[in-house]
């Protein structure tokens, strides 16, 4: 007598695709977690204090230049804070989370783990891209929300409104939404380079690469667009159109170079994105 065999369950190996949310949730953490983030986010929130303090010690009225503006115009000091630090800090610090997001990973050996996880190489890219985002989003957050409280309890408001750079003056509403709006343009051009780093990243395992190609890659541009004869290079420049953010403390409005740096910045987005994916879909584990 034979005993009868019971087939098994099936057994299903095949690897379960990770939630995105607890992708991102993971990058979050492990983002902010990093003592740079958190010392850098420490730093920027100190700039318009330092601004505001240096404005009000001077005891000087309204002058010349976006300084001189600050002097009585408590609601001027962010917009300042943001353009003056839109030159070099805020590039600095999108382009040390794109080296740390994909460079960084490949020098401690963790990017391998990442590309052989069942992730999917698109959702990987697309969770790194969002970590640089993150700290792009919160540095411009911490010079604004700093600089409205500094602006407003040390250096003082004009009865209550903005005065622009004009001369007129708007209420506090319409000095926030202004703010929101270079805020979130400010966003925009630090996601161009965002996506420019996370590209030089993805072709490199030595994270302080992607910082001096970032940094130089600006400083060649601002060179560039300062030689008369090269003035048609400019259009084509990411860094052409950062002093448009001063145009939102303006009365009317310009809004033909927030626009056209925005869409420049759009380019470059979209340029990086597609190397990013590019490589790392071709990179080996």
């Amino acid at each position: 007598m034979t005993a009868a065999v019971l087939p098994l369950p099936a057994v299903d190996d095949a690897p379960r695709a990770v939630p995105l949310y607890r992708l991102l949730g993971a990058e979050l953490r492990w983002v902010l977690r990093r003592p740079r983030t958190l010392v850098m986010l420490g730093l920027f929130a100190l700039v318009p204090v330092l601004i505001s303090v240096g404005v009000a010690l001077a005891e000087a009225g309204p002058g010349e230049g976006l300084i001189g503006a600050v002097a009585g115009n408590g609601l001027m000091l962010p917009v300042v804070a943001i353009t003056l630090s839109l030159a070099l800090l805020l590039p600095l610090a999108v382009a040390m989370a794109a080296a740390d997001a994909i460079a960084g990973e490949a020098a401690h050996g963790t990017l391998r783990g990442l590309l052989l996880a069942p992730v999917g190489r698109l959702r990987l890219v697309g969770m790194k891209a969002f970590g640089v985002l993150v700290v792009a989003t919160l540095a411009v957050l911490a010079l604004a929300v700093m600089g409205v409280l500094s602006g407003l309890i040390v250096v003082g408001r004009a009865e209550g409104q903005l005065v622009t750079l004009s001369g007129t003056a708007v209420g506090p509403g319409d000095a926030l939404g202004r703010i929101s709006l270079v805020v979130l343009w400010t966003i925009g051009q630090l996601a161009a380079v965002g996506a420019v780093a996370l590209a030089v990243s993805a072709l490199t395992e030595h994270p302080s690469v992607v910082i001096a190609s970032v940094l130089g890659g600006l400083i060649v541009f601002g060179v560039l667009s300062a030689i008369p004869a090269l003035g048609w290079l400019e259009p084509y420049l990411l860094t052409t159109g950062w002093t448009a953010g001063v145009d939102v403390v303006r009365d009317p409005m310009p809004a033909a170079g927030l626009v056209e740096s925005s869409l420049r910045a759009l380019c470059y987005v979209t340029v990086g994105t597609g190397l990013t994916v590019y490589r790392m879909l071709r990179r080996d584990a």
